[in-house]
């Protein structure tokens, strides 16, 4: 078979930057080239299929193209693909977030969770006259200038070339999961920012008690807390992980599911907070595409069809799967860890737990990259990257997690782990 892939990568790399328009599609040898996708299915150009559970990074609850959706939109770009005015799907989106997140009174919609949290950051710093912001070692919030930092107290240092280090002095960060060090959230802080489960080292849950100590040390400090619901948002229950582990942040971010399989972000929260957002105050944020009349009617079909079984099902199917996983890795003497919580997942090549940045970092990322290369062999899509979450989707059904059990038995198998 003449693997058309690696053609039009060879193409690709003259025209976009390391061949692809975000980093995280990047693997070698070459990223295979995606041509359509169904259900819990990606057809590539190569002409493969392969069981995927990236689900582009987890917007797709329930999988790739379910004809409920593809009606919605369909009635939608006959009506007007952007209007630059209020629409309805905007009004009614907007009040079915609201009814299920109590903590979000009002929101903003924008166009990506990046665009979102540095908004709420913006609002932040007005509300309380504070300038520095606090994140978690690992926690990933867009590609923010003054949130692209990593390592914790004289170990802290850019993400990226090109940040000005005055707006590293603005950004305090401390790890996950470390209850001593939220004495740092000081009266100095305008925010704290947190991933309520990270998803961006990889699945990593809060420990028991952590996001309370959190919630107390804003509300001690008059800091803002801002819950990064961007991923966990519809996806581990309607209202969110602040529902699952009963936090009310101040402002909560969301984007991917609530945008059906289109670009969106969320921003919203308190309305003493919210009413301040132009042009109701002087806190400014404004965009061309934002309330996006096809990307809202695509959200409102999606967030109407979601109940609270679609969650519980979701989660015996994970469990299955990760438990059979963990089975086929310790009977044959591998070393992993499985951080899952709800339809999420990660497998971490490390025989120690994973509960922050720095114990994800440790973990065998060789070994990694060749379980995906094998994986993907077999049929079986991951994501490339070992600090990423897996995602099932309501699509994926017993034959899908029987042909990942059946390729991950046969990975195990090959010679030079």
């Amino acid at each position: 078979m003449q693997m058309r892939s690696n053609d039009l990568f060879s193409r690709s790399r003259k025209v976009l930057p390391g061949g692809v328009s975000s980093p995280v599609r990047s693997f070698r040898p070459y990223p295979f080239f995606t041509s359509s996708a169904h259900g819990s299915r990606l057809f590539t150009e190569d002409g493969r299929e392969l069981i995927d559970y990236c689900m582009a990074y987890g917007p797709l609850i329930f999988g790739h193209t379910p004809s409920f959706l593809l009606e919605f939109v369909k009635d939608q770009i006959f009506k007007g693909t952007v209007f630059g005015t209020p629409h309805l799907a905007e009004l009614e989106l907007a009040e079915e977030i609201i009814r299920a997140v109590p903590s979000m009174e009002m929101v903003r919609f924008v166009n990506s969770g990046g665009e979102a949290a540095m908004s709420a950051i913006r609002l932040s710093r007005a509300f309380t006259k504070r300038d520095v912001v606090v994140k978690f070692d690992g926690c990933y919030h867009g590609a923010v200038d003054s949130l692209l930092v990593n390592g914790v107290g004289i170990k802290k240092y850019p993400a990226s070339d090109g940040i000005p280090t005055t707006l590293l002095d603005k950004t305090k960060v401390i790890p996950f999961n470390d209850f001593s060090e939220l004495d740092g959230i000081n009266e100095d802080v305008a925010c704290v920012i947190v991933e309520p489960v990270m998803g961006n080292m990889g699945v990593i849950p809060p420990e028991k008690g952590f996001l309370q100590e959190v919630r107390r040390a804003c509300d001690e400090a008059g800091a803002i807390l801002i819950f990064d619901e961007v991923i966990t948002g519809f996806r581990l229950s309607r209202g969110g992980a602040q529902r699952v582990f009963n936090i009310k942040p101040d402002i909560t971010l969301l984007g991917k599911v609530i945008g059906g399989g289109f670009p969106v972000g969320v921003f919203g929260g308190k309305r003493e907070l919210m009413e301040m957002v132009a042009p109701a105050g002087r806190v400014y944020n404004a965009g061309t595409f934002n309330g996006n009349p096809v990307t809202m009617s695509a959200g409102l079909a999606v967030l109407r069809k979601l109940e609270d079984h679609i969650y519980s099902d979701l989660e015996f199917k994970t469990e299955f799967l990760c438990k059979g996983i963990e089975e086929i890795f310790g009977d044959a003497d591998i070393p992993i860890q499985i951080n899952r919580i709800g339809s999420m997942f990660t497998i971490f090549f490390t025989q120690n737990a994973v509960k922050d940045a720095e114990s994800a970092r440790r973990s065998r990322v060789d070994r990694f990259q060749k379980f995906h290369s094998l994986m993907l062999e077999r049929g079986v899509f991951l994501p490339p990257s070992q600090f990423e979450c897996c995602f099932l989707s309501t699509a994926h059904v017993d034959k899908d997690i029987e042909e990942t059990l059946q390729a991950t038995l046969s990975a195990v198998n090959v010679d030079g782990w």
